[in-house]
């Protein structure tokens, strides 16, 4: 090996990363078997800082831009001797390039239900998910606190670490918003914005800066989804009560039938007739309700003279399908002879 040969192995001109790859935070100049001339020059492109570092202390840090290393811009290192030996210099640092560009798209989400306080259902346990933007903002920190000399960092290598962070914090975040959970799927801007600003501190710590952070979906798990159906069912039909029993009379047809079906000899029967047993007694007690509200209409207030009722706008045939219907519960049994007379009774006279 010729003598200049061996100075081209020792020594660094030109010192630069290109970052062609995504997702890398830090990289390592490789510097083995070589050393830093003195007058080099180091090339930082926009998004990217360069740090040096000497026996494991931080040297310097370079923005972007065009630098030439020497001991006048590199205060700390003055004192270090020989840096224009031929040779051997007994000065060797670590060059490390991080990269600022923000990081986009890093997932976040609840692997298991987490169980929250919520002022409507009491505690709930909830699953949600989104993602998040973030950028190195302190690389000095970063490498003492993350990366340290290692050859490479990456997005992936601190995703792990991010994601506790997030599922950490989600439950001061919720309660700090003061949002209810059945108010959260049309608020979740302003839950992600509480999560952001809880969240901020934590990265720091890491030399880290959150840009931005959404909540794409809340959602219950699906026993509690079911009972929270219900209420909402109820909200709708109010204080009617009877139509909330249709209602879930008609959402219990298709399962009682569907049990019927598939069951076989004495079980399958049972079903079905615990099925019909229980539609008899619903439609008894629709009936009932709906003739107490006839009389309470045609009793007359104490002492106020009312005015005569116009008869009341029921078809015979109407009057006859309802006395078969009332027939068919009392032959269930149902229905007693005595209150099936009275109905019946009640119904005839509505035909003269």
């Amino acid at each position: 090996m010729g003598i200049f040969d061996f100075v081209r192995k020792q020594f660094v001109d030109v010192i630069q990363w290109a970052e062609d790859s995504n997702g890398v935070l830090s990289w390592r100049y490789p510097m083995q078997d070589m050393e830093i001339q003195n007058g080099a020059t180091l090339i930082v492109r926009d998004s990217q800082i360069a740090v040096f570092v000497n026996e494991g202390t931080v040297a310097d840090i370079f923005g972007p831009g065009t630098h030439k290393i020497s001991t006048q811009n590199i205060p700390i290192l003055t004192n270090l001797k020989n840096w224009d030996k031929f040779f051997e210099s007994p000065f060797k640092s670590d060059v490390i390039f991080f990269s600022t560009r923000l990081q986009l798209d890093q997932k976040w989400g609840t692997q298991q239900p987490i169980t929250l306080r919520d002022k409507d259902f009491g505690m709930v346990r909830l699953r949600t998910f989104g993602n998040f933007n973030y950028r190195l903002h302190d690389p000095k920190k970063f490498y003492t606190e993350v990366a340290g000399t290692r050859e490479i960092y990456t997005t992936e290598d601190l995703d792990g670490q991010l994601r506790g962070l997030v599922l950490q914090n989600i439950s001061n975040a919720i309660a700090s918003s003061g949002i209810p959970f059945l108010d959260l799927a049309s608020n979740q801007i302003t839950f992600a914005q509480v999560l952001t600003t809880q969240l901020q501190a934590q990265f720091e710590t890491l030399g880290l800066k959150l840009e931005g952070m959404t909540v794409q979906n809340v959602s219950l798990p699906e026993e509690i989804q079911k009972i929270l159906d219900q209420k909402i069912g109820m909200g709708i039909v109010g204080n009617n009560m009877g139509q909330f029993m249709q209602y879930q009379t008609a959402q219990a047809i298709p399962e009682m039938a569907r049990g019927a079906g598939n069951g076989s000899g004495v079980g399958g029967e049972a079903v079905g007739m615990g099925a019909g047993l229980a539609m008899g007694q619903i439609l008894a007690q629709n009936m009932q309700s709906a003739f107490n509200n006839i009389n309470q209409t045609a009793a007359p207030q104490a002492n106020v003279v009312a005015p005569t009722p116009a008869p009341a706008s029921i078809s015979p045939d109407e009057i006859m399908a309802t006395l078969e219907k009332l027939g068919d519960l009392k032959a269930k049994g149902i229905l007693t002879q005595e209150e099936f007379d009275v109905k019946k009774a009640e119904l005839l006279k509505k035909l003269t």
